[in-house]
């Protein structure tokens, strides 16, 4: 095995400022804060070089991205393709003997995570200090195999959760197409049309205090606001734990939908759209006044998964849209989830599709299972081998 010697940050890297000012006129990748997500080492989305002026930072394929606005949300990635970032995110390289796949877990490490916190800088929002941060000291395997060896363990772990996340993309995607097909392409005219309050009825959340919260698996799960992905899907990223007081109303079960009532802004990517709650923290749990959930009436035959996909039909959508109001913060009320008309498909459509798609959603939870599970040892090696605590041949 080698041996392990100190380095200061500059002599392992520092951030790459080749700028790129988008015209509008090319076809660059682009990549803000927005669209990394926290935590978890993985892009959520991904934005076009049109939609964006100024100055922004050029990056090639494997360079590490880390976003050094608020540097304790731990939002960092290597992308696969070339793009270009908001300032708001530091573009790093390896420098001469250190492997660039080592570089990002080493960046990603907590230790490093909270270093850059410690020496944050800015006014008004807490921003990582490369002044600072350049002279702290690392210590290093110097033989770039053993580097090489410890990035190999770590991506191996990364790869599986990859795959498992690109399996439930495809059942998604399966599940949107099918629902499409019958029942928004081949919609027939004698169908006659009803709206959602004919068929679910709709339940506020918990308005919680802060002193009600607690460590991660004290007192019960509560989905919130960040529990639901812009675009619709769960979100486990978000979960807070709550031991106060609550009533039974403010009750959910895994199964149960949660549709978002609030948005920062009027870009319309969050707000009333819905997410599944998982059987991953149990069978109870609590959702805050940020979302509502949908339990379906007794004398309808729709079903959880029917209307969970109809809340994201285009049409649906706007009609969601247009019930939405306030200032600063957007605002959906309860009759604006109620109001929506849409054409009500024969029982026996629904029946069908949700078989389907219920088979899709039980091999997604499976997929989930193992994406935690597979994360927690991720999370569990990665400070011991970076500190040397555990070493690789």
């Amino acid at each position: 095995m080698s041996e392990w010697k100190e380095y200061k940050l500059e002599e392992i890297t520092e951030p790459i400022k080749t700028t790129h000012n988008p015209n509008g006129s090319d076809e660059y990748v682009y990549i803000g804060l927005e669209h990394i997500e926290q935590g978890t080492l993985r892009l959520n989305s991904i934005g076009v070089s049109s939609d964006v002026t100024s100055n922004k930072f050029l990056f090639k394929a494997n360079d590490v991205l880390f976003g050094k606005l608020r540097p304790y949300f731990r939002k960092v990635v290597k992308p696969q393709f070339d793009g270009i970032c908001s300032t708001d995110i530091w573009v790093f390289r390896a420098k001469k003997g250190i492997d660039q796949s080592y570089l990002f877990y080493f960046l990603a490490n907590w230790d490093f995570v909270d270093t850059a916190n410690s020496g944050e800088g800015g006014t008004h929002m807490p921003r990582a200090d490369w002044n600072f941060l350049k002279d702290t000291e690392w210590k290093l395997p110097t033989d770039q195999n053993e580097q090489c060896a410890i990035a190999s363990i770590l991506s191996s772990l990364d790869d599986k959760i990859d795959l498992l996340h690109r399996q439930n993309k495809t059942l998604e995607q399966l599940a949107e197409t099918l629902f499409r097909q019958w029942f928004v392409e081949e919609i027939e005219e004698n169908w006659e049309s009803t709206t959602l309050d004919q068929h679910i009825e709709i339940f506020r959340g918990l308005s919680y205090k802060g002193s009600g919260l607690t460590l991660i698996d004290v007192g019960l799960p509560m989905h919130n606001l960040n529990s639901v992905y812009e675009g619709g899907g769960y979100k486990y990223e978000g979960i807070k734990f709550y031991n106060g007081e609550y009533r039974d109303r403010h009750l959910v079960s895994y199964g149960d939908i949660i549709v978002t009532n609030t948005e920062q802004g009027h870009e319309f990517r969050l707000i009333g759209f819905p997410a599944i709650v998982p059987d991953y923290y149990g069978k109870e749990g609590l959702f805050s006044q940020h979302l509502y959930k949908l339990a379906l009436l007794e004398h309808t035959y729709l079903s959880r998964e029917f209307i969970y996909y109809l809340l994201m039909t285009p049409s649906v959508r706007e009609q969601i849209i247009s019930a939405t109001n306030g200032s600063t913060v957007n605002m959906l009320a309860i009759d604006g989830l109620q109001r929506p008309v849409f054409k009500l498909p024969p029982e026996y459509k629904v029946v069908t599709f949700s078989k389907i798609v219920n088979d899709y959603w039980k091999k997604k939870s499976g997929n989930n299972l193992q994406i935690r599970t597979l994360i927690q040892l991720r999370e569990t090696l990665l400070p011991k081998l970076m500190s040397g605590k555990v070493r690789v041949n």
